[in-house]
């Protein structure tokens, strides 16, 4: 049985790149293709997902988060699709060191999600893309994104809220 590929990732905080948890301290961060050895180097007890297969779908790119000074450390991953019209994320996750209680950095999702919606911009799609939420998330990702749900579980972000990410992140 797998893993469900519904967007499953709580946005800990809109941050202006990366926190450190413990010291507050931000660092600047870059979005970053992935290549062919960054998968293959990836462990799979860092993951949740098997994004080795997900490099397989041709239609899908890759992005992986990292630190300006530390492009050997993937904070965060995401998949996105170019629909012709809006970017579809597929799936995001953050590196294992950032999720839960004992996470390292704050602010990885965000800062990803953010990239999807500035590539929306950048192809001229007003920063619309869209996902499909884990039904406990719907209300989570209207507050902290400002996500509208189409329909099922398909949220979108429209060009307001697409616009304010994009700025907090890649001002």
């Amino acid at each position: 049985m797998g893993i469900d590929r519904q967007v499953n990732i709580e946005i800990d905080k809109l941050t202006k790149s990366i926190e450190n948890v413990i010291t507050g301290d931000s660092f600047k961060t870059e979005v970053l293709a992935v290549s062919k050895k960054d998968i293959k180097q990836m462990k799979e007890t860092e993951w949740l997902f098997n994004w080795q297969d997900e490099g397989k779908d041709k239609k899908r790119s890759i992005y992986k988060l990292v630190i300006l000074d530390n492009p050997n450390v993937i904070q965060g991953l995401v998949s996105l699709q170019d629909k012709s019209d809006h970017i579809f994320m597929h799936l995001i996750e953050s590196n294992k060191f950032n999720r839960g209680a004992r996470k390292m950095y704050l602010g990885v999702p965000g800062n990803l999600i953010a990239f999807a919606c500035k590539l929306s911009f950048d192809y001229g799609y007003d920063g619309f893309i869209s996902f499909e939420s884990k039904t406990n998330l719907i209300s989570h990702y209207r507050q902290s994104l400002g996500a509208e749900l189409l329909f099922g579980n398909f949220m979108v972000i429209n060009t307001k809220a697409a616009s304010k990410l994009v700025k907090q992140y890649f001002p």
